[in-house]
């Protein structure tokens, strides 16, 4: 019990910590980009992972986390996916009107479902859906405005919607089939991302902007500004990392329409951004497919908690059938229940003990 209220304390602060980092560093790069003129955000994200990979660096040279070596072509693969997805988001937003932009962002729910359900062949009720249904048109509601198409700006949308879907699903999947933790990930994988940004973020930005990041002129306050939102995503990149790996791909872009939601709402009250009441009839509903989410999220879990415990069950009358003692049944459904609460290496040893007590006194049948 106590290791299972542990892990969702720790699935709550991961969400909170998400949610925190993530609406600070909007306020702080909106800031940045609409205030002070630095409208150079693909470069700005590798100085972003740069940072990341510094602070994670020292944090392990202090013994902070332990490494944990991953197979390189992995990580490689998986690290250049992550920062192509954020170079074609960049594009993508560029080349698309900001309705369009943010109907590329609602797609990657569905595509992220569609997936894991081909692929990874993962089962989504009709209440999930549904729920992630209201909340889609919900943050729809809320936020797109023209819908204006064109060619490239689609097919950028699709890579960056692939990209994001895959990598993300893969940072989920490698956490759990390698045992790695968020931390280990993020800190093996990090370069990469940087790199890919770092060589062709200047490019992407002048695309863009017209503009170069290396002509701009840095003043303080600009600089103030950059290192600020280095340090906050720090956290950022950690705990999505730490959602995705303890939850979902499809429950981290849930959150993701909430900090969507919150950052319009922080901008009506803070810096006074236009607010009608097509945005307020959004966000509630949005919030309503949110609750709605989490509803059922959580009562699946227990459901299938509860189906897990019907197969020890099962097996307890089979042993008892063939003759075991009560008292060493009692002991080993106690061993087998604690394998639901233990660590994965204490899970392991007591698994194998109870194979060995189960195979010895079959063998004395």
């Amino acid at each position: 019990m106590l290791e299972g209220s542990s892990f969702q304390l720790g699935v709550i602060w991961s969400l909170a910590l998400s949610v925190t980092s993530s609406v600070a560093i909007v306020i702080c790069n909106k800031a940045l980009i609409s205030s002070l003129g630095f409208p150079f955000a693909t470069t700005l994200t590798s100085w972003h992972l740069m940072v990341t990979f510094c602070t994670l660096h020292v944090a392990q040279c202090l013994h902070l986390f332990e490494p944990k070596s991953i197979d390189g072509k992995t990580v490689a693969v998986f690290g250049l996916l992550n920062g192509t997805s954020i170079g074609f988001l960049n594009l993508s937003l560029g080349f698309n009107s900001i309705g369009f932009y943010q109907m590329t962002k609602l797609a990657i729910i569905p595509f992220t479902v569609l997936l894991e359900t081909i692929f990874l062949k993962k089962k989504f009720s009709r209440s999930i859906k549904l729920s992630l249904l209201v909340l889609l048109l919900g943050v729809g509601i809320a936020s797109v405005t023209d819908l204006k198409l064109n060619l490239l700006g689609s097919i950028l949308s699709l890579l960056a919607i692939a990209t994001t879907c895959v990598g993300q699903i893969m940072t989920n999947t490698i956490q759990k089939r390698l045992k790695v933790s968020s931390t280990q990930l993020l800190y093996q994988s990090s370069p990469y991302q940087a790199a890919i940004l770092f060589v062709t973020g200047p490019f992407v930005d002048r695309l863009l902007t017209k503009r170069s990041v290396f002509a701009h002129s840095y003043s303080l306050v600009v600089l103030g500004f950059i290192i600020l939102s280095c340090l906050i995503a720090v956290s950022v990149n950690f705990s999505t990392f730490l959602v995705i790996g303890t939850t979902s791909p499809v429950t981290y872009q849930v959150l993701g329409h909430l900090k969507t939601c919150l950052v319009l709402s922080f901008g009506y009250i803070l810096l006074h951004d236009p607010f009608t009441a097509r945005n307020i009839i959004g966000i509630l509903i949005a919030i309503c497919g949110m609750a709605l989410y989490s509803y059922y999220c959580v009562r699946e879990a227990k459901k299938k908690s509860a189906n897990d415990v019907l197969p020890i069950s099962q097996l307890a009358e089979f042993l008892f059938f063939l003759g075991v003692n009560q008292a060493v049944l009692s002991s080993w459904l106690l061993r087998l229940g604690s394998l639901y609460s233990r660590s994965d290496q204490a899970r392991l040893k007591c698994e194998q003990s109870f194979k060995e007590a189960v195979q010895a006194q079959l063998a004395s049948i």
